[in-house]
């Protein structure tokens, strides 16, 4: 059976999935797409309890940054693969200091300061424009929720999360445009990762582990040559990887949610309008730019 659900995540998420907490990998694949080669898919579990994850940054340490991601080659191909649901896995920064690091949040918007990458399947095209709403699929959102409340974490049922190009982190002064701007967490990897998964009608939503404050928002000495150089300290550290540890725990609860509901949400149907107005017709393949 060819799983219909997909995880994406880093590298750290990956060397937890081999440890066999999910199951043992069946297989490992690299897509050819028109927009070159996507990250390596690897198919975990077997029968219904299978999925594929994928590694956005590279699977031996973060060996490619956010903003050279191909975003739309991992997209085309889990599509392809015959992904329905994508459950996305990051690790932000925060700007509303009532989180924590350590903290989990399912956030419900996202506001897109990226600025260089390609963010859309349909360059070129007549169509696209498609509601946002909910940029994060509801129904994933409420199964990731559930799954991290049974667990009994430290968790917040929504945020907004801006994305920002990087891979440089930000000045304090753009903290607190965010912050004027109702964001409560900042990174640098889901956009545009959501936008094309609803562009191909895949669902989509992220499980944030939050790992520092951002710039500004607590008062951190520099210090050269750490992680975060000295945004984050000894306790906070001990936190985000215990949170990090969780990972399969909140996977395995929410691919199980997942499995026991439908699929009713828009995020299938973001194109319908165009299939009624004879724009596209059902091979999504044919709705793509050159």
């Amino acid at each position: 059976m060819t799983p219909n659900r997909a995880v994406i995540g880093g590298s750290g998420a990956y060397h937890l999935l081999t440890r066999g907490l999910l199951g043992d990998e069946q297989e490992c694949r690299v897509v050819d797409t028109p927009y070159g080669e996507s990250a390596p898919l690897h198919r975990f579990g077997s029968g219904d309890a299978a999925f594929w994850f994928l590694s956005r940054h590279g699977e031996t340490d973060y060996s490619i940054t956010a903003p050279f991601v191909n975003y739309r080659a991992n997209i085309y191909a889990l599509k392809e693969a015959g992904v329905e649901r994508i459950v996305a896995w990051s690790g932000p920064g925060i700007i509303n200091d009532r989180y924590r690091p350590g903290d989990f949040v399912v956030p419900h918007d996202v506001i897109d300061e990226t600025r260089r990458r390609e963010s859309t399947f349909f360059k070129d095209k007549g169509w696209g424009f498609i509601r946002q709403k909910d940029p994060f699929c509801p129904e994933i959102r409420e199964t990731l929720h559930d799954a991290v409340h049974s667990l009994g974490w430290p968790h917040h049922e929504e945020g907004v999360y801006v994305c920002t190009e990087g891979p440089r982190l930000e000045s304090p002064a753009e903290i607190r445009k965010y912050r004027l701007c109702g964001a409560d967490l900042v990174g640098m990897t889901l956009v545009p990762e959501a936008f094309l998964a609803r562009e191909l009608e895949i669902c989509y939503a992220p499980v944030c582990y939050l790992t520092n404050y951002a710039e500004g928002v607590v008062e951190r000495d520099f210090k050269t040559g750490e992680l975060f150089e000295g945004m984050q300290s000894e306790n906070e550290k001990a936190d985000v990887d215990n949170a990090i540890s969780k990972f399969p725990e909140i996977l395995a609860a929410t691919l199980v949610g997942l499995m026991q509901r439908g699929r009713d949400c828009h995020c299938g149907r973001a194109m319908q309008r165009y299939r009624d107005k004879g724009m596209i017709d059902d091979n999504w393949k044919n709705w793509l730019g050159p």
